[in-house]
């Protein structure tokens, strides 16, 4: 059956945003307990709630908690480590009050914390104790919060005692099988947790508080990730001491290289309770590891350092755990969204539990990534995912090349993926071309990669992106009068930087991104407080910088049109950092939109809002560009466009 052509940017798609937004969930923290898996889904349909979710030994799946019960904790305002199963009780973080709750089975939850402005997070159970170690963020008072490790009584009596520390951050409290020692980490300002952190460990005293304690590894210039203890209390842990995070064994006050790789089995630790291996049994581990984007399942054997690739479809895994005689984790593929997938050990035959979506891609109307290098500043090469316009019913005319979507992932220190993304097939379907681009300080590439992105924010990101959208014109795979950039958050920022500093793109999209640097370094959360020292320069001494780096203090120079999507109740990037420069893009004449969201905070969550900010962003596109959209789109305000 022949194709009906139609110019690229104006095919009909059965890729709609209400298929993008509500028919998939996301799939958040894993646990297990013995057999029983746990896992929070967040769930769009349902107002963005977090819900708890069993599946048992014998197969059932179960919600643990109902409406209007939300598991999510926002300690580092990104959270994670939301919750802890043991022994068929669950203890979780609820969104509303930020209080952890106890839930047995057939019963109502009870909170455990006492009310108050303090968050909870990453918690580990003390069998020995019958207590919860895990992190509490206290907001009390002005300036930051108080980050610390707390001591809970698993019943709720007594109050919460606090454990003594003289660093900014703490996180991954692990308490010892025999309950003898607690391991955990902490990194202070200026550095983030991929900059530089300290493995910790200290003996448990009589009154299971903290004593003898030492320094196991890490430091300033040495990110260490995910420290975990085997059943006879030997310590593992990840490091990328070397250029790259490896896995290493600390017994006997010495530390063992298990794997010395060019690869990564760590990730930037942004929410707590992240995880890529599991300790199986004092022989045997199960680990992950990434190497030019692609992730590989592995078994080891730690004495005798054989390892076994566990042959799986998926090229990204996350969330690893190990229960009795499987491990569980999110696995997802180029053409698979991510899953929740339990793999037997003894057979190495993998289950999907759990979809994040229930509707299946329709024939021919995937484009799948191309995985590209491309040249760009002083010699070097960086990373992206291509995807050539697919639809089986239409094709353009032979002499016309797409219009190309340039994304930048947020963070910046993290990375895109090659997974099967319906937010990216709502635009090839249509008829555009996208690079998905993991510009130098990207993760998954080694520290230097990395670390690239050192004082050069707003440069080195804006270079690669600008470098991979020319090489793909070059070669003939898209239109180079018709570039388009978007990004979210710190892409957002790389964004209206690309669009002010360069003179390449004929439109953008800012999704809460950031325009006024120096104003993100006063108005954001602990976190992130001092992000910007090692990305730009510490503040105020590099002030200049700052203000020669931000798009708002240069939009003399911004052209091109440009459309801004926000969250109204967003803690991150407040929604002035947007509004400032929607006010100056109106005065300057030049075709601007502000579509801003109630209720959402730094991303969007609501089915209904996330629809609705994808259809604004293809209605705009299309005006600007000169398009006619096959969607039956609602008119988004632009104010100065001259029909």
């Amino acid at each position: 059956m022949s194709k009906t052509v139609r110019p690229y940017g104006e095919w009909p798609s059965p890729v709609t945003s209400e298929a993008v937004a509500s028919a998939g969930i996301s799939i958040g923290q894993i646990g297990v307990d013995g057999s029983d898996i746990y896992w929070v889904e967040r769930r769009p349909a349902d107002a963005g709630r977090c819900v708890l979710v069993r599946r048992t030994t014998d197969g059932p799946i179960d919600d643990v908690t109902d409406a209007p019960w939300n598991v999510r904790t926002r300690a580092h305002e990104y959270g994670g480590g939301d919750f802890l199963a043991h022994d068929e009780v669950v203890y979780f973080s609820q969104d509303d009050d930020q209080r952890l709750y106890r839930l047995e089975q057939g019963g109502p939850p009870v909170a455990i914390t006492p009310p108050g402005p303090c968050r909870y997070a990453d918690a580990t159970y003390d069998a020995a104790r019958g207590r919860i170690v895990c992190v509490r963020e206290d907001h009390t008072g002005a300036g930051e919060p108080e980050t610390r490790l707390v001591s809970i009584d698993a019943g709720g009596s007594g109050e919460p005692i606090l454990f003594p520390c003289e660093h900014d951050f703490v996180s991954s409290p692990r308490v010892s099988p025999c309950g003898g020692r607690l391991a955990w980490l902490t990194w202070d300002h200026p550095n983030m947790p991929w900059d530089g952190t300290t493995l910790w460990v200290a003996d448990l005293d009589a009154d299971g508080r903290p004593a003898g304690t030492r320094r196991v590894a890490g430091g300033d210039d040495e990110s260490v990730f995910q420290p975990e203890w085997s059943p006879s209390g030997d310590l593992y842990f990840v490091s990328d001491r070397t250029g790259w995070w490896n896995l290493y064994r600390h017994r006997a006050g010495a530390d063992e290289h298990l794997l010395n790789m060019d690869a990564e089995f760590g990730r930037p630790q942004w929410v707590f309770g992240m995880s890529t291996y599991a300790v199986v049994s004092d022989m045997d581990i199960v680990c992950s590891y990434t190497r030019d984007g692609r992730w590989t399942l592995l078994r080891l054997d730690v004495d005798s350092r054989e390892r076994h690739e566990m042959r799986v479809p998926y090229t990204q895994i996350a969330g690893l755990r190990a229960g009795d005689g499987f491990v569980v984790f999110r696995g997802a593929s180029p053409s698979q969204a991510d899953s929740l997938v339990v793999l037997d050990l003894a057979t190495a035959a993998s289950q999907v539990v759990r979809a994040s979506r229930d509707d299946a891609p329709a024939p021919g109307m995937v484009s799948a990534p191309e995985a590209i290098r491309f040249p760009t500043e002083g010699g070097k090469e960086a990373h992206a995912y291509f995807y050539a316009p697919a639809n089986a019913d239409y094709e353009a005319p032979e002499d016309e090349a797409p219009p190309l979507i340039v994304i930048i992932h947020g963070g910046p220190t993290s990375a895109t993926t090659d997974t099967y993304s319906p937010s990216v097939q709502y635009w090839t379907t249509r008829g555009y071309a996208v690079l998905d681009v993991n510009y130098g300080g990207s993760t998954g590439y080694g520290r230097e990669y990395r670390e690239r992105l050192r004082d050069a924010w707003g440069i080195v990101d804006v270079d690669d992106c600008v470098n991979g959208a020319r090489h793909m014109a070059d070669i003939g795979r898209a239109d180079g009068d018709r570039f388009i950039i978007r990004g979210g958050s710190a892409g957002g920022y790389s964004t209206l930087a690309a669009l002010t500093f360069r003179d390449v793109f004929r439109v953008g999209c800012s999704r809460y991104g950031i325009s006024d640097l120096a104003a993100l370094a006063h108005d954001t959360h602990k976190f992130e407080a001092r992000y910007l020292d090692r990305l730009i320069g510490p503040y105020p001494e590099a002030e200049d910088i700052y203000a020669e780096r931000s798009p708002i203090h240069s939009a003399d120079r911004l052209s091109c049109p440009v459309i801004f999507l926000q969250g109204l109740d967003d803690k991150v990037v407040p929604p002035n950092q947007a509004e400032r420069m929607v006010d100056i893009l109106r005065d300057k004449g030049i075709p601007v939109a502000y579509v801003a969201f109630e209720g959402e905070g730094h991303g969007f969550h609501r089915a209904e809002n996330i629809a609705a900010a994808l259809d604004a962003e293809q209605y705009f596109y299309a005006r600007v560009l000169e398009f006619e959209p096959a969607d039956d789109l609602a008119p988004t305000p632009i104010d100065s466009l001259r029909d």
